[in-house]
């Protein structure tokens, strides 16, 4: 009898394994096929890294978040409150800007591997000198 449990739990697993299994994988290919696409694209195109660093700074930059007050919509961006979503979404998009444009400034010395000379200040001095550097 146990040899009927065992093999009912086995169909059981391949029923859901082809319920649920199947589609995430086709999913996860279809996901790969549309990547290698999109990096055979970029190899002929000359200012693809501009669109793949403002892609990566668009990830490192927090998102617009909705604060309801009563019945007054306020939108919350890096601590700062906006009346409106595209005085706040303009304020993301400068920060993803600056974020991308640091990089920029940065990649020359990572190329020739000299990293940038190291001042007498702490670690927090030296956040807080690149924050007053950005748009704030």
């Amino acid at each position: 009898m146990t040899a009927v449990y065992w093999t009912a739990a086995v169909i059981f697993a391949g029923i859901l394994l082809y319920r649920f299994g199947v589609p995430w994988m086709k999913r996860f290919d279809a996901e790969n096929v549309a990547r290698i696409e999109r990096e055979a694209r970029d190899k002929q195109e000359p200012n693809s890294h501009i669109r793949h660093a403002l892609e990566v700074a668009d990830e490192q930059v927090e998102e617009v978040q909705e604060v309801k007050v009563g019945a007054i919509t306020h939108y919350l961006f890096e601590a700062e409150v906006f009346a409106s979503r595209d005085e706040a979404e303009e304020m993301r998009a400068r920060r993803v800007g600056v974020v991308a444009r640091r990089f920029y400034e940065e990649l020359p010395g990572a190329l020739m591997g000299q990293p940038e000379p190291r001042s007498n200040l702490s670690a927090r001095e030296r956040a807080s000198a690149r924050w007053k550097r950005t748009i704030h």
